[in-house]
């Protein structure tokens, strides 16, 4: 051949492994007849061309328009070589380089997919090979993050490591033109992974061997109103027939769930619109590769069982992610109940022998497969939100589907490592331009948690090869997280306020790096001071703050136990304001309540007994969900603000506010929340309010005040900038409504999109706090 030609290195980062990226490198190569060869190595993928300038111009052009489903490139970089005296328009594809050992490059992993269509073909045609196998996949779906032990992403680093492949996968897996090239956990009935259905005790279930069919038997056992425990892609599951009301009611009281509404796993989106409303970006989002949780507004004739979401307006709908799930929904019925598999407290099972062993009082059956599931990771939760601009998804919950895929960072990064908070826990890594939060982890009270969040660490260090110079933790001393970052040798630590990294984490999540005003309602949060906050206006940047206003501070009569019981949280807010006198309130809480005890919860709150004082938002919702006569005890986090916005879900119209009280305290403006409950008062004697009405004017009262002091404080500083963060925030009414009128009054909000509002986010925000001390 000519010798006339050019040589060029480019590298390539991103998604880039595990997706088809190198056959599809392979494919536009010999197209445009260039030599050389295209690898994985630690930071992506690396490409050698070389032939006719004229060619390799077009290939390099080419090269980011197509690529494959799931790839995605972040930056693409060329370097001109000394051109080739000689050379061949041989192309090839190269072992995999790696500096030796799991992890240590920063190459990024591409997170867990839902079944491509071409599989979800051949899983139900007769015809194919595949027929019916549970776990089918290529390069352009399948288990991704879950099963990676370390990068680069080849099979050896897998878990599919210990399964050799028959002839006929191992010829797909060699030919650049099949789907399956290089597709690391290809296999078939023949040489891969078997699913077998097993009873309690770990033998095999009498009723597969009747059917010799595990996932048909299962499905038969699942019409029959029985609750099976399934292995899923990060995790096991818990699965009923939610038209099955003594099977829901079952598996309610097995989970010891309370009243939390139960996630729901269906067909396909013509199947949850049966169900619940769905407009376009609602479809987009069920159907995209993550296959998230979606929050969706119920119809009310959906005809599920009661006690599948009591008391809520909204269902949380998921559409398959696995071959299995395709199955048993063909097999068993066209919607499931599909929740997290674990014991109380602890992590979901991961394994075989935790879902036996931890799971036997759940679980009437097994259905498991020995894919090993290296990372547990749980199903993602995620919302549309109609803000004022224009709809946006938001997350609840960030995990299978879109972890560990990175957020960007507003500024470069030193290595950090960010423990997040103790309740709904992630991790960060952050590191250059890049932060990678965790999966949810749980709350961080329970051994098993722990282990995870360790687990968790360890391995996302591994597979990014960063080692941290500063670990960022919580103020609060009594924290499992601010114990380990005691415990960690070699670094700096950097304590961060909760409140502060909530904000941070808005700011990340929206790209700032300037100073902002912070509004960080949420339920509990360690201030500065010793007392819980939860209410706060912040003013500062990611190097620090001032707490600049914060709603007025109450006590909480039992501490955490006020938490468990709003009522509590009510009555220590009339004892305060009107001391013994509110035993006298013509109230149904107060009537209902032993005098004894009233006494008793009036003076400790008079004398601070056991009631450690917040000024905590979260907690605000809690006492007029209590008032109300909505919730008085919660059976899960959350659940008494949840149910008060119920009573006006989905509709976002203004109402008259109650009045608004400002105090000064030192240099602070505090809310002062005696008019609004002299107001709550006012209404509840009034037979012609509702408890819908009641419940709007409170919220409205609450974006009221919002509006007020963000203003007041724009007035003084000059900032424009307000961003939205904490818990409370997940109450769309709030979110939208204050969005709308602060909008409205000139001011430039921000709100969670890729980061979730709640503690999820948390870590980030340390991150992003820690690196901007450290480089200040």
């Amino acid at each position: 051949m000519a010798a006339a030609a050019v040589r060029r290195t480019l590298r390539v980062s991103g998604f880039v492994q595990g997706v088809g990226f190198r056959p599809y490198v392979y494919r536009l190569a010999t197209r445009h007849l260039l030599g050389g060869w295209v690898l994985n190595d630690e930071r992506g993928v690396t490409i050698r061309v070389e032939g006719p300038r004229a060619a390799a111009d077009l290939f390099a052009a080419e090269l980011l328009k197509q690529p494959p489903e799931l790839a995605r490139i972040d930056s693409c970089t060329l370097v001109e070589e000394e051109p080739a005296r000689t050379w061949s328009a041989s192309f090839t594809i190269r072992h995999s380089e790696s500096a030796g050992g799991p992890g240590g490059g920063g190459a990024l992993v591409t997170p867990d997919s839902h079944v491509c269509a071409d599989c979800a073909q051949e899983l139900f045609d007769p015809a194919d090979r595949r027929h019916r196998y549970p776990l089918v996949n290529c390069t352009n779906c399948g288990p991704r993050y879950s099963i990676i032990r370390g990068v680069p992403y080849d099979r050896p680093g897998t878990t599919m490591a210990d399964f050799t492949m028959c002839p006929e996968c191992r010829s797909e897996y060699g030919s650049p033109a099949d789907r399956r090239f290089h597709a690391q956990p290809n296999a078939c009935w023949a040489c891969g992974p078997q699913v077998r259905l097993l009873s309690q005790d770990g033998t095999p279930h009498p009723a597969a061997g009747e059917q010799d069919d595990a996932v048909a038997a299962a499905a038969a056992l699942l019409r029959a109103g029985r609750i099976l425990a399934v292995k899923a892609l990060g995790g096991y599951q818990l699965m009923a027939d939610p038209h099955h009301p003594t099977a829901v009611a079952e598996l309610r009281r097995r989970k010891e769930r309370g009243g939390k509404p139960f996630a729901l796993l269906a067909r396909d989106s013509a199947t949850v619109a049966r169900y619940a409303r769905l407009d376009e970006q609602e479809r987009r989002l069920l159907e995209s590769p993550a296959r998230p949780i979606v929050l969706l507004q119920a119809r009310p004739d959906h005809g599920l069982a009661p006690e599948v979401a009591p008391a809520t307006a909204t269902l949380g709908f998921m559409l398959p992610a696995t071959p299995l799930q395709h199955l048993l929904l063909a097999d068993a019925a066209d919607v499931l109940i599909a929740t997290s598999a674990n014991a109380a407290d602890e992590p979901m099972a991961r394994t075989e022998d935790e879902a036996l062993g931890t799971l036997g009082g759940l679980a009437d059956a097994f259905l498991v497969h020995d894919r090993e599931i290296h990372t547990r990771v749980d199903d993602s939760i995620a919302r549309v939100v109609r803000s004022t601009v224009e709809p946006k998804v938001a997350f609840v919950r960030r995990a299978r589907g879109f972890v560990p895929d990175p957020v960007p960072a507003p500024f470069p990064l030193p290595p950090v490592l960010a423990l997040g908070a103790e309740l709904k826990n992630t991790v960060c890594l952050g590191e250059g331009g890049s932060l990678y939060p965790s999966q949810h982890l749980g709350d961080l009270k329970s051994p098993g948690n722990q282990r995870f969040f360790t687990e968790t660490i360890d391995h996302l260090r591994a597979l990014f090869g960063v080692t941290p110079r500063y670990v960022a933790h919580d103020l609060h001393p009594d924290f499992h997280s601010t114990r380990h970052a005691a415990a960690c040798a070699g670094v700096e630590l950097v304590g961060v306020q909760h409140h502060h990294a909530h904000m941070a984490s808005c700011m990340a999540d929206n790209g700032l790096n300037r100073p902002v005003i912070g509004v960080v309602f949420d339920g509990t949060g360690y201030g500065t001071d010793g007392t819980i906050w939860g209410g706060e206006f912040l003013i500062g940047d990611y190097r620090g703050f001032e707490r600049k206003a914060h709603l007025g501070r109450f006590r909480l009569p039992g501490g955490d136990k006020a938490v468990r019981e709003p009522a509590r949280v009510a009555l220590g807010l009339l004892a305060q304001h009107f001391g013994p006198e509110a035993a006298d309130l013509p109230l149904d809480l107060v009537r209902q309540r032993d005098p004894f005890e009233l006494g008793v919860l009036t003076k400790m709150v008079e004398r601070g007994i056991n009631s450690p004082q917040t000024s905590s938002m979260g907690r605000l919702f809690d006492a007029y969900s209590a008032l109300l006569g909505v919730c008085e005890q919660v059976g899960y986090e959350g659940q008494a603000a949840i149910e008060l916005e119920q009573l006006i879900a989905w509709d976002h119209r203004p109402a008259r506010p109650w009045p608004l009280r400002l105090e000064s305290e030192e240099d602070r403006l505090v809310i002062d929340h005696r008019p609004w409950l002299e107001a709550v008062l006012a209404e509840l004697a009034d037979p012609r309010r509702s408890a819908a009405e009641t419940s709007r004017a409170f919220h409205e009262s609450v974006v009221h005040a919002v509006v007020e002091i963000c203003l007041r404080l724009s007035h003084d500083s000059g900032l424009r900038d307000v961003v939205l963060s904490g818990g409370v925030f997940l109450n769309q009414h709030l979110l939208v409504r204050a969005e709308q009128e602060l909008t409205a009054a000139g001011l430039t909000v921000h709100t969670h999109g890729r980061i979730p509002t709640n503690d999820g986010g948390i870590s980030i925000g340390q991150a992003m706090v820690a690196a901007a001390r450290a480089l200040s």
